[in-house]
Formats: C-alpha cells, sequence, structure tokens
C-alpha cells in the first residue's frame, strides 16, 4: 500500500517540515521532541525562531527516534548518544567506500 501524494515530502536540505508536521509523522510527542532538540538530535533551521521548522531530513531522524524510544525504551540523551554513533558509522562507511573506489 502506497502512502497518498499529499503526505509525501521530500527528503532533502531544502524542503522544509513545519514542527507540526513533524510531531505528526514522528509518532514522538512534543514534549520529546523538544527534549531531542535540546540535546541537539533534532536540529531546527532557526532555533530561536518563535514557531521552529526543519529540513526535511529530519523526519528520518524523528522516526528512527520514535523506534528507538519505542522498542528499546530509551530516553531522549540515550536516543542521541545512540544517533550520534549512528551517524559517524555512516561517515565512516562512506569514507571506506570512498578509498577502496580510489585503490580499486
Amino acid at each position: 500500500m502506497s502512502a497518498p501524494t499529499d503526505d509525501a515530502v521530500r527528503l532533502d536540505s531544502v524542503t522544509e517540515v513545519t514542527w507540526t508536521q513533524l510531531v505528526s509523522a514522528s509518532g514522538l510527542t512534543e514534549g520529546e521532541l523538544r527534549e531531542l532538540v535540546q540535546y541537539g538530535a533534532l536540529v531546527p533551521r532557526d532555533p530561536n525562531a518563535p514557531t521552529w521548522t526543519f529540513e526535511s531530513r529530519w523526519l528520518v531522524v524523528a522516526r528512527t527516534v520514535a523506534h528507538l524510544h519505542h522498542d528499546f525504551e530509551l530516553d531522549a540523551h540515550a536516543v542521541s548518544v545512540v544517533l550520534s554513533y549512528v551517524e559517524r558509522i555512516s561517515e565512516l562507511e562512506a569514507e571506506v567506500r570512498k578509498l577502496r573506489a580510489q585503490l580499486g
């Protein structure tokens, strides 16, 4: 089953997602998402704006957080730490791929 096209969002750094959309799509409460912003796991475009907006790619992060939070009962701080490790692993894997391509 595919989602209606109204629910489709381009995941990039240009497309903007509102706070309400992030709350709705993530499956997390507003309080949980605020904690994640506080710990740096989610980064609004302008943290000082009266209403936060996000790059659409943060939707994926928020959904991942929801799974980690609910499946493993991790609090916001623990999820932030796990996300930083996941991001670092992804960076290292990309670097390994790049180096292998240069050798081959």
